[in-house]
């Protein structure tokens, strides 16, 4: 994929890019795989805002992916490969030999007429899928399950993958783009291959009305609210903080504050990610 770099015709546009769709081979999505996307704005189902500056943006269909990869040993046709309003990384049509139809998310170098398998004796290649036991060290993956059956949870997005590092123990040891190295049970199903679109971290949004088309409203700093909206909140002019170090909006410790909560999964992470 190349990025689409636009003319300074405004100083909005002055170093903006977007992404090129040459890979694209299809407008439309198919009908019987999206279903209607309710905008909530950030509020749960009691009404209340639980992900501020949510709100507005274009209209979009949820695209029904298929994240199980559970249809075993039946081969299908990449049909087309089309974008996903609600994603990163493009989506690929599938049509199977029984004649159902199923989106994957697309990796990197599959082509239209390209035919994939989910079995355990597929051949390793961009967008087969297959449990980690199967999978040879040191293979590129992604879309890899936590939990047997449950559905790809992790690496996902565009340009991103992960390496199989070793298999011991009924566990493999696998190597996630942050640099986290976790043991996954080698049950668990994983696909071969980089996720596409790489350029996708490149684009520059270049004026804040895209990231609006997008769903995102601003945000408005602490220090410019008043006392009894932040505690960063008041004085006249600008003011420092006046508080040992930076707090969130609810008063807790914003910089170098542990949030993580103690997970059952835990035990898995062998080396956590960062420097």
């Amino acid at each position: 994929m190349a990025l689409k770099l636009y003319r300074p015709t405004s100083p909005g546009r002055r170093g903006m890019s977007g992404a090129g769709f040459e890979e694209i081979t299809k407008t439309k999505p198919e009908k019987s795989l999206i279903k209607p996307r309710l905008q909530k704005a950030g509020r749960n189902n009691q009404g209340r805002v639980t992900v501020r500056h949510r709100g507005g943006g274009a209209k979009r269909n949820i695209r029904i992916i298929d994240f199980k990869r559970d249809k075993f040993n039946v081969p299908g046709r990449v049909a087309a490969i089309e974008y996903d309003p609600n994603r990163s990384a493009r989506i690929a049509l599938i049509f199977y030999a029984d004649g159902e139809k199923r989106y994957i998310l697309a990796p990197l170098g599959i082509e239209v007429d390209q035919t994939l398998v989910s079995a355990a004796n597929s051949d390793i290649k961009p967008g087969n899928a297959m449990p980690l036991k199967a999978i040879p060290t040191g293979t590129m993956i992604h879309n890899i399950e936590l939990q047997k059956g449950k559905g790809g949870q992790m690496v996902r997005s565009a340009g991103a993958s992960a390496q199989l590092m070793n298999k011991e123990g009924g566990y493999a040891l696998v190597r996630l783009p942050s640099g986290e190295m976790r043991r996954i049970h080698q049950e668990c199903m994983a696909t071969i291959g980089q996720m596409g679109n790489v350029d996708h971290q490149n684009i520059n949004l270049g004026k804040a009305g895209r990231k609006r088309w997008m769903g995102i409203r601003p945000t408005v700093r602490g220090s410019a609210m008043n006392p009894n909206d932040h505690p960063h909140g008041g004085g006249e002019g600008r003011s420092p903080i006046g508080m040992p170090g930076p707090k969130t909006p609810w008063g807790k410790p914003a910089l170098g504050y542990r949030t993580r909560k103690r997970k059952p999964s835990d035990k898995m992470i062998v080396k956590r990610r960062g420097k």
